[in-house]
């Protein structure tokens, strides 16, 4: 699974950095930085709760083949 990030839709709430911020860091302005997309196993659970807690679902969980050849995140 891949995490991707809207920062379009984004609004700083940060509930991405306090559940996951093994993978999600704040910028200057608070706003998330995706550290490293590839979610391993072991985060997983964490990174669905962080998805879920997102206000503006300017966050998501893929699955890694959605990836090949779209957006960057």
């Amino acid at each position: 699974m891949r995490l991707q990030l809207d920062p379009s839709s984004c609004d700083g709430f940060g509930f991405c950095m306090g559940l996951l911020g093994e993978l999600v860091a704040g910028d200057e302005w608070g706003f998330p930085i995706i550290k490293e997309a590839n979610v391993p196993a072991e985060l997983e659970s964490y990174a669905r709760q962080a998805v879920k807690a997102c206000p503006r679902k300017a966050l998501q969980l893929v699955p890694e083949r959605a990836c090949a050849g779209g957006r960057p995140t």
